[in-house]
């Protein structure tokens, strides 16, 4: 029965999506259109259709965009060689199968990644070759079980792959699908000598992607690598924030700014000079109490909109472990819940984008 909904839902969405209409991109000034909000929140699928493939393949991007996503979002990180992967984090033996390659035993390590320690495999010591060999898995098998029948079918995509997709789909579904990538641990990355920025800018000036109204926006965690493409990017760059904790950047600088003082007028103020929008953890748009309870929105989306920022909500998942406790249906945390109760109180905040592990749920929740 659950099987039969979900198809049912899947099917849905994908009708509506074949009709909808396109939403606007970035200005001609590389600005964020706020106007966009007015079709609804655009529906970023979160490392593709990660609620029901693998996050971070090919297949999982596919699916978001056949579901109805606007964009679709690759984290990037750098290979040993220089090439730009997609991949929720450098470290990959959560996400492919690395271990069981008995030829890569020796490059397990532990490093000091944002300055925490991290024992695993890193994409930094792989060729694109060699990262090709592997096969990636679903990372978090025991809410999501269903997903590990793809474990070991799909390859770790690289950016280019990831846009060319994007403009396969596009012409295939007649409608644009945008990417949305987001540079992962910049600060790490420059010191080790395998800067993400420049690679960055190459990739999408050699996809005819750095230009005003093409259908892209860049994220980071960290301030300064945002305010170093700006000079090289015409697209929006999004400022990613999260409810606890600081830009790693600012850490490593003795900065005693947090994620909390960015959200502050002052701090929107000061994204507005390099960044055309806010990527929010979700309790800074509703907050949750002790008990896991939504609470009265906060004030952040109207002081971005009155800075001209663009407000992108993330995570969106179905499971019960993820919503709110206004929107559990059981105790158990990997059986779906009131997704499109937590939606229906998130879109009406007035978002202007939800990041979606699911998202035919996120497109159907918009079209009410």
């Amino acid at each position: 029965m659950v099987r039969t909904k979900i198809v049912g839902a899947v099917l849905a969405a994908l009708a509506m999506a074949a009709a909808a209409v396109v939403l606007p991109s970035a200005s001609a000034s590389g600005d964020a259109d706020v106007a966009s909000s007015r079709k609804g929140p655009l529906v970023i699928g979160h490392r593709g259709a990660s609620g029901y493939r693998p996050e971070h393949t090919l297949a999982a991007y596919e699916l978001a965009a056949r579901m109805g996503a606007d964009y679709v979002e690759p984290d990037l990180v750098v290979t040993k060689d220089g090439e730009l992967v997609a991949r929720h984090e450098n470290e990959i033996g959560g996400t492919t199968d690395v271990a069981a390659h008995p030829e890569f035993a020796a490059r397990k390590a532990t490093k000091v990644i944002d300055g925490a320690p991290i024992t695993g495999w890193f994409t930094e010591d792989f060729t694109l070759a060699e990262l090709k060999t592997l096969r990636a898995k679903e990372r978090i098998p025991q809410t999501r079980p269903r997903n590990t029948l793809y474990d070991g079918r799909f390859e770790v995509p690289t950016l280019e792959e990831v846009v060319d997709l994007s403009r396969r789909l596009s012409r295939e579904l007649g409608r644009d699908i945008g990417v949305y990538p987001e540079t992962k641990h910049p600060t790490y990355f420059q010191e080790i000598g395998l800067p993400l920025e420049q690679r960055l800018v190459d990739v999408l000036t050699r996809k005819g992607l750095n230009r005003p109204n093409a259908k892209v926006f860049v994220q980071s965690f960290e301030v300064a690598n945002l305010k170093q493409l700006k000079s090289k990017l015409r697209v929006p760059l999004v400022q990613l924030v999260n409810s606890s904790g600081a830009p790693y950047d600012f850490v490593k600088a003795g900065d005693k700014r947090t994620y909390r003082d960015l959200v502050t007028v002052e701090g929107l103020r000061e994204i507005r000079s390099y960044a055309s929008g806010v990527g929010a953890a979700k309790d800074l748009v509703i907050p949750r109490d002790a008990a896991g309870y939504l609470q009265q929105p906060t004030t952040l989306v109207r002081d971005a909109h009155a800075q001209g920022l663009v407000v992108h909500a993330w995570t969106f998942r179905n499971e019960n472990t993820f919503l709110p406790a206004d929107f559990r249906t059981s105790t158990d945390p990997a059986a779906y819940g009131n997704a499109f109760g937590e939606y229906a109180k998130f879109y009406a905040a007035g978002l202007d984008g939800v990041f979606a592990d699911n998202p035919d749920t996120a497109v159907e929740a918009r079209n009410g």
